[in-house]
């Protein structure tokens, strides 16, 4: 993969993947198709060079998200906690990720 540009990872594509390593963080994007995607180009711009594998999935039934407490389109869910609702910026996102990294290296 090309990290000199940001793109969308497609439903269960891995990025970092050839790093098996690093941790890996399995998330979910709830909301609309183009803010779906604009949160996941945004994600993968902030955590591309991050020592950790990042996997997406994409939850598009509204009811679903509705059940689960979703409030704002887009909202960014890990290990049933949301990490982000709305479009926050690349550098908020990098930071949440750099504060997992640093709970999880703490957690061993």
């Amino acid at each position: 993969m090309g990290l000199e540009y940001c793109y969308p990872l497609a439903e269960g594509e891995t990025l970092n993947a050839d790093h098996p390593e690093w941790p890996l963080f399995d998330v979910t994007i709830h909301g609309g198709d183009r803010e779906r995607v604009k949160l996941s180009k945004r994600l993968v711009c902030a955590v591309k060079h991050l020592p950790l594998r990042l996997t997406i999935h994409y939850e598009k039934d509204v009811e679903k998200s509705i059940e689960r407490g979703v409030a704002k389109d887009p909202t960014l869910e890990y290990a049933g906690d949301f990490l982000a609702e709305g479009f926050v910026s690349a550098e908020r996102l990098g930071e949440i990720f750099e504060n997992l990294l640093t709970l999880r290296k703490k957690s061993r």
